[in-house]
């Protein structure tokens, strides 16, 4: 199989640079940049008895440069191994970047990548604008070529009123029959954002797009990503607006998530959303992917970072920038969406410590329940139903004068994580809060640390509160504290990979 000297270069770079990096200046189970820049997963899949994750890579920098495609696999959604990079901006369709994507099985064995190809055009008044078209590529797993009659969807493939200039992302899945659905993201000249799913016979050559849903300015402008599947007799769109406007403690200015719960009118090609939701409440969360695992779960990935952080809160020195969240399992409970950390993670768990109706009132420590690769499940609830508490507080890569917080205050039913104290030196995003419902202040967090970053699944996965935090790995102290007099259970993990 032909590569190409750019992706040739690529993988040299990638190998000699990355082998640099120790182990133990990475996430321990987090997918990680092999070297340099990592943003959106692209392409998650099951293929010959590996799950295969690619991402959008810069590998010369640690900000974001002309895309190419990241690679590793894993056996276990944990443990993964980076491969050689796959695909390289070489082709004059897609010279300046290959942007996200997905993969699909082919019947003679192969698997397809499709992902977009960006061209810059000059505008008539000298300005550039970034022409957005699809494109194949097959494969075995290890290396992939592009397809010779790149790009196989462009402008004239969309409907009517589609801008050629936000048009990307495709995300494939096959059909029990065999035949292939795919959507993508486009939007109008005003950059109003469209959902068009487009069918195939053989995964190659496409039908025109139809428009499965338009946003009417509600959600954002552009949006990115976009997951489409059914799940526990519904259907879920799953997408990354940008430029989104806040709407109580629900969405949050600048680039969010989005998923839209309802129903799928197959002969009509129309989605009716009946309920809209956060996919993630926190800081660090975007460009989310899902897969259907073997064993017919419903697993989701997503780059665990936000836009507007990237300049300015990072590690400083470092060679690798951007990871991906832990894999998340997916059900619809209550009529929304919930998130559970896989249960390969389980796996890891090391030296169990358990504590029970455990007197919080003031600020302490409880021995053994201390790290930075961490699996820690609390349960707390008034100590006196009579006397509801004010406020709940966990800090955690606490040290001197560094930790993050993750604060319940049930009057007003706000959840709220903050790491202003983690040591970043810029005036970024360092707190966001959700509304999170309990009955007379009971509420469950799992919190999972890993290195650099926090997860919190809250209620049995209701809802997930996701931040990056840089903070010196010297700082290992958990603490906790209330305002009031909280009863607590805890049960407290290592994670060791």
């Amino acid at each position: 199989m032909k590569i190409s000297s750019k992706l040739s270069e690529v993988r040299e770079y990638e190998e000699r640079m990355g082998d640099r990096i120790a182990d133990s200046d990475r996430p321990a189970f987090h997918l990680s940049s092999r070297v340099g820049w990592m943003n959106d997963p692209n392409g998650f899949s099951f293929y010959q008895g590996k799950y295969h994750l690619f991402y959008q890579y810069f590998p010369y920098n640690t900000v974001w440069g002309p895309c190419h495609w990241g690679h590793a696999v894993s056996e276990d959604l944990i443990h993964w191994e980076y491969l050689p990079a796959t695909l390289a901006p070489d082709e004059e369709y897609d010279k300046d970047g290959c942007f996200s994507g997905s993969a699909a099985d082919l019947p003679d064995g192969r698997q397809m990548l499709i992902y977009t190809g960006v061209l810059k055009k000059e505008m008539e008044d000298g300005s550039f604008r970034e022409l957005q078209q699809q494109c194949l590529a097959f494969g075995d797993g290890l290396n992939y070529e592009k397809y010779d009659q790149n790009p196989i969807l462009t402008k004239k493939d969309l409907p009517e009123g589609c801008s050629a200039y936000d048009f990307r992302d495709p995300k494939i899945w096959k059909e029990e029959d065999g035949t292939y659905r795919m959507v993508a993201c486009c939007a109008t000249p005003g950059r109003d954002a469209r959902i068009v799913m487009f069918s195939s016979q053989d995964g190659i050559r496409w039908g025109k797009g139809q428009l499965l849903i338009q946003n009417f300015d509600r959600f954002g402008k552009v949006w990115e990503c976009p997951d489409f599947f059914r799940m526990d007799g519904k259907w879920i769109l799953l997408t990354s607006p940008m430029d989104m406007l806040p709407e109580g403690f629900e969405y949050h200015n600048g680039n969010g998530t989005l998923c839209l719960i309802g129903d799928y009118d197959e002969e009509k090609g129309v989605f009716t959303p009946q309920h809209d939701q956060s996919i993630d409440y926190g800081i660090d969360f975007y460009a989310t992917q899902t897969i259907l695992s073997p064993d017919g779960r419903r697993i989701m990935i997503a780059w665990m970072q936000n836009w507007d952080t990237t300049p300015g809160y990072r590690l400083d020195p470092t060679s690798w920038f951007g990871q991906m969240t832990i894999p998340r399992e997916l059900s619809i409970q209550n009529g929304r969406l919930y998130q559970w950390p896989v249960r390969e993670l389980e796996q890891i768990r090391r030296n169990r410590i358990l504590y029970e109706n455990v007197y919080v009132n003031g600020e302490m420590e409880l021995d053994g329940i201390t790290g930075r690769c961490v699996d820690l499940e609390i349960e707390v609830r008034s100590a006196d139903p009579n006397h509801p508490y004010g406020k709940f507080v966990i800090k955690f890569a606490a040290g001197g004068r560094y930790y993050t917080m993750l604060s319940y205050h049930p009057e007003d039913c706000i959840m709220k994580i903050d790491r202003k104290f983690s040591g970043s030196r810029r005036a970024i995003i360092h707190q966001r809060r959700a509304e999170v419902p309990s009955e007379n202040g009971t509420v469950r967090i799992r919190l999972i640390l890993d290195r650099y970053s926090a997860e919190a699944f809250i209620n049995g996965g209701a809802q997930t509160i996701t931040a990056n935090l840089y903070t010196d790995m010297g700082a290992r102290r958990i603490t906790f504290s209330a305002q009031g007099a909280v009863s607590m259970n805890l049960v407290k993990y290592d994670l060791i990979p």
